[in-house]
């Protein structure tokens, strides 16, 4: 087993079938069809090199910590197999010089653990025998996946635990950028704590970083001084938590159990876990069987809530998990209007649910959600 390591810069347990098959995600999944043009070439194992383009450091704990035990898992899946990876990839020039090198290198598969638009597609379209996935990508090409998280759905059950145990109603969250992922996170969030507490609000500090511990724990701590007592955000690391610990707080987190950081204040966290997903993905590639799909992984299989923390009473964390299994159970959606924006227009009107595609584009703040809308 080979791992190039020394570079630094800076969603499933089955996600396709063969070529041509259908993409079916349990309940409140995406079906999608596969591509239909033919599969690339298969690759023996022992001349594979499988390359990863991370957005933050694999030591963060978080994001792309759970990108790296990805990588691992194909690893021990397939001895022999060459890995690649560069750690915290720019979003400019430097991410297609890297994305590139990749190529040049001998990748046969391509993985960017998060969107990095135009500087992947060029490379993409330059290199039609190279299997290539964009995390949290909306643009599809021959040779060119995208995969996500349905995490609006535990992060609804959060919210629930996260209203029920708020003493103010106050709930903050660390926001990276005003990004799809971030608005259904706060407003899922925020509609799960309203089911307990129908006056609960969401107030947002974007810091413009993935990962920034100091501009996080800088922005936990503005949210306390504004009265919030429950924080959540979208952050790679711990920093709000702590800053939650030693003020008597609560938060829940994301990626990762970060409990130790802060055991009294820790609600849970919105868990990813895509080592399925790899292994299945890059045996496709080396069996000559893949061909770009597109989905997200739906709750149970590739994402859903942490084990609860020590301090969650068990009534709440009952109340919580009742939601849970009968979105499990019953494929049930809480995303049904009437559901109206920050300003008070109705954007879904009354009876209709939500399509997974709207949720996973949500790109405006319900009412209720302040710091992001402009």
């Amino acid at each position: 087993m080979i791992s190039i390591k020394s570079l630094s810069r800076r969603g499933f347990l089955n996600m396709g079938a063969a070529a041509g098959a259908g993409l079916l995600l349990p309940k409140t999944g995406l079906v999608r069809p596969a591509f239909a043009q033919a599969p690339l070439a298969p690759v023996d194992v022992k001349d594979a090199m499988i390359a990863f383009g991370h957005t933050g450091p694999v030591s963060d704990e978080g994001w792309t910590w759970a990108h790296d035990q990805g990588m691992k898992a194909v690893e021990a899946a397939f001895p022999g197999i060459r890995t690649s990876f560069v750690e915290s990839v720019p979003y400019s020039a430097d991410a297609t010089r890297i994305f590139r090198q990749f190529v040049a290198d001998g990748a046969n598969m391509v993985f960017a653990t998060s969107n990095y638009g135009d500087f992947l597609y060029d490379v993409a379209k330059r290199a039609p025998e190279v299997a290539f996935y964009e995390c949290d990508g909306r643009t599809h090409m021959d040779n060119l996946g995208t995969y996500y998280v349905q995490h609006w759905y535990p992060s609804y059950v959060a919210g629930i635990a996260a209203g029920a145990m708020s003493k103010t109603g106050k709930l903050g969250y660390v926001a990276s950028f005003p990004v799809p992922s971030v608005y259904s996170g706060t407003n899922a969030f925020l509609m799960g704590a309203r089911t307990v507490n129908p006056a609960a609000t969401v107030q947002c500090i974007v810091i413009n970083s993935w990962f920034d511990p100091q501009a996080a724990t800088q922005a936990g701590t503005a949210l306390l001084d504004n009265g919030c007592d429950v924080l959540f955000g979208i952050m790679d690391e711990a920093g709000y938590l702590q800053v939650a610990e030693a003020r008597g707080a609560k938060a829940v987190m994301w990626n990762t159990d970060l409990r130790r950081y802060g055991p009294k204040a820790y609600i849970t966290s919105i868990m990813v876990d895509f080592k399925p997903f790899y292994v299945e993905q890059v045996r496709r590639r080396l069996a000559g069987e893949w061909t770009p799909t597109y989905g997200l992984l739906p709750m149970g299989q590739g994402v859903d809530r942490d084990a609860w923390g020590e301090t969650v009473p068990p009534e709440v964390a009952a109340k919580a998990d009742a939601a849970r299994t009968k979105m499990m159970q019953e494929g049930w959606s809480p995303f049904v209007g009437e559901i109206k924006d920050s300003k008070g227009t109705i954007k879904v009107a009354a009876g209709q649910k939500m399509t997974e595609e709207e949720l996973y584009h949500w790109d405006w703040s319900i009412e209720g959600v302040s710091g992001l809308d402009a």
